[in-house]
């Protein structure tokens, strides 16, 4: 099962989730985010990385040229859009590196958004990085397309395994993993992957 964390501003907290077996690790290049991080403070953290987690840029209705020197300027991997981008601006990105399209759900997911021409799809909450969960029954339309899809909105450690449960592509995990926007906690990281950890002995 694969796990991506997200909303990181510190070495220490992109090393800890790097250690405890994060496959992803998300950046906020989108202005006005409080998780947000400048391109070469993301350049720093990822070149102490080791080479097999992925870094991941997350933008919101930026234009696909930004988004390029962004993700060029801060030696990044993935991006992921945020926002309301229009299908042709997930193509010209696409063109250079793997998408993946948030979509923040409002009721049950809509099994036509396996359509936009992105690698992945993520399923947020209505209110993305406020924490706020949603059913999790809403993610089953989408997820029985056969997409790859990567759940987030308001999951914890607590609340993980009802996640993992319905096998996603990957979980994604901001606000609850955190102290405070943009700061990890250990002991939040550390509780997560023991539940990631459990889930797949018991399966």
């Amino acid at each position: 099962m694969r796990v991506k964390i997200c909303g990181l501003t510190r070495l220490e907290d992109a090393l800890l989730a790097e250690d405890l077996g994060a496959h992803a690790l998300g950046f906020v290049l989108a202005p006005g985010s409080p998780r947000g991080v400048s391109p070469p403070r993301v350049r720093e953290i990822a070149a102490a990385l080791g080479p097999l987690v992925v870094r991941v840029g997350v933008f919101r209705d930026q234009a696909p040229e930004e988004v390029l020197r962004l993700m060029e300027e801060a030696r990044l991997q993935v991006a992921q859009l945020h926002g309301k981008e229009p299908p042709e601006w997930a193509e010209a990105v696409g063109r250079f590196y793997p998408v993946i399209k948030a979509f923040s759900l409002e009721g049950p997911a809509d099994p036509a958004w396996a359509g936009y021409p992105a690698w992945a799809l993520l399923l947020d909450s209505p209110r993305p990085g406020s924490g706020q969960a949603y059913p999790r029954a809403w993610a089953e339309p989408l997820l029985a397309t056969g997409k790859r899809v990567i759940l987030a909105g308001g999951i914890t450690p607590e609340n993980a395994p009802q996640a993992l449960a319905l096998r996603p592509y990957a979980i994604d995990l901001a606000s609850g993993v955190e102290e405070a926007p943009g700061v990890k906690s250990p002991k939040r990281l550390e509780a997560l992957f023991a539940q990631v950890r459990a889930f797949m002995m018991g399966v």
